[in-house]
């Protein structure tokens, strides 16, 4: 294994550092406010070919590796998480099940327009009875003369409104009291097909999170995705590289609060000398840079291991675990040493906390991971 970046990597890290920086970083703190969606910054990202970077160059894409798509969410979610998670959610929840599963008029048709920009990503799985228990699904689709009609609702759906299509999971069959759960490509312009955009959330206000609801949607068979019956298995392993992007996000979000805490510390002057001297600021530093450190090292041995074709649900859900815990405590730390500006916006510290929460949350809460984990050790998956 090696620890450092091959070149291509490292021409990606530069250039997506100097992106967050001049492009991303400056409205990051009105978009918080106004809960603008930063369409004009992921329109440049396209024009980079930035928005289909894992996926094959015959699709659009740019044929990258998951470390690269590392590298662009912790580059985009340092200076904004909004931006971070949208990203994050249009790879590996919008495009990766399409890639991974889709057949090859299905990538041409759905994954091609993901990959150029014309069409975000987004992935239809959580419910309002089925959120950790996703295997609760109600949602369902009904086969008749080639076309399923579909019928239920989803929630907490990130970047649907501004996708062109979406899959979807959903109840195909009921047998002997077991369901069959199936997944299914719906454009988002269909009859019956409402989506709503009226959370008041925490954090990432800047990023789009919505409701479907679905009544009466019909869409021809063909639409299925993968193999009837298999959408449960193929939602966890799409969640699977989900998560490298979550914990990718949370190594981001606290790097941001990190170098925002050691600038700050360096010129805030108290009884005559800056914060940095006092040991005790040293201390809480040096357990922050520790702390993100090892996360970073979980989250790209996840993605080294996805990307060397090896099993890597365990090491996904253990980066994800760990380093959105970790982002917490790190943003927690950051506006301590900020003090009472720390808990004002303009210092921005308040804000990585607000979107950090949602890390570990989405995707399978930490108490989920801790569960995935144990049955990898255990030998049950």
């Amino acid at each position: 294994m090696h620890f450092s970046l091959n070149d291509e990597q490292l021409m990606l890290q530069k250039m997506m550092r100097a992106f967050a920086d001049e492009v991303v970083a400056p409205g990051a703190i009105e978009r918080d406010k106004t809960k603008a969606f930063p369409i004009e910054i992921f329109n440049q990202l396209a024009e980079m070919g930035i928005m289909g970077l894992p996926f094959p160059e015959q699709y659009g894409g740019a044929g990258a590796d998951t470390i690269s798509f590392v590298i662009a969410t912790e580059e985009l979610s340092r200076v904004c998480a909004s931006t971070g998670i949208t990203y994050s959610a249009h790879i590996s929840l919008g495009g990766a099940p399409l890639h991974l599963f889709g057949t090859e008029q299905q990538k041409e048709k759905y994954l091609t327009p993901i990959c150029t920009g014309e069409s975000f990503g987004a992935f239809g799985l959580t419910e309002p009875n089925a959120g950790s228990d996703a295997g609760g699904t109600e949602t369902q689709a009904v086969l008749k003369d080639g076309q399923f009609t579909i019928n239920g609702s989803k929630v907490f759906i990130t970047n649907a409104s501004y996708a062109k299509h979406l899959a979807l999971t959903a109840i195909t069959n009921v047998k002997d009291g077991k369901k069959e759960i199936s997944a299914i490509i719906v454009p988002t312009d269909a009859a019956g097909f409402t989506i709503k955009s009226e959370y008041e959330k925490m954090g990432l206000n800047a990023s789009n999170t919505t409701e479907l609801i679905l009544e009466d949607v019909v869409v021809p068979e063909e639409n299925l995705l993968g193999v009837r019956g298999n959408g449960f298995k193929q939602f966890l392993t799409t969640l699977d590289g989900g998560r490298i992007g979550i914990a990718a996000m949370a190594v981001g979000i606290a790097q941001g609060a990190f170098n925002k805490s050691v600038q700050y510390t360096k010129e805030r002057k108290q009884f005559g000398k800056p914060l940095a001297a006092f040991q005790i600021t040293q201390f809480k530093l040096a357990d922050m840079a520790l702390k993100i450190e090892l996360a970073r090292n979980l989250v790209y041995k996840a993605a080294w291991l996805k990307d060397q074709g090896k099993p890597f649900g365990k090491e996904a859900s253990m980066a994800k675990l760990y380093a959105s815990e970790m982002a917490m405590e790190v943003c927690d730390e950051a506006i301590q040493l900020h003090g009472g500006y720390g808990y004002m916006k303009e210092y921005e510290v308040e804000r990585y906390l607000r979107d950090a929460k949602l890390l570990e949350i989405g995707e399978g809460t930490s108490e989920v991971q801790k569960m995935v984990i144990a049955r990898h050790i255990l030998g049950e998956v």
